[in-house]
């Protein structure tokens, strides 16, 4: 079993063996879900944007995808 230790600044290092198990590496994001016994399960933020693709509905009238270039708003 691994053990970390709290910080004054509320801050964890996770031990070395979950990172390894995790695949985690620097700069990568966790994420923590309390459940509804008191569990928090802790996990990589790996979801990725292609997974949201037909999500969201598109805007009435509209028909037909918005392309790449429609997107860049601000950008030139």
């Amino acid at each position: 079993m691994a053990e970390a230790t709290v910080t004054s600044k509320g801050q964890v290092t996770i031990p070395a063996e979950i990172r390894r198990a995790m695949g985690l590496t620097a700069g990568e994001r966790v994420v923590f879900t309390q459940l509804d016994d008191g569990t928090t399960v802790f996990r990589a933020k790996r979801r990725s944007i292609l997974e949201l693709r037909g999500l969201l509905k598109p805007a009435r009238g509209s028909k037909r995808p918005v392309a790449i270039k429609d997107m860049n708003i601000g950008r030139k």
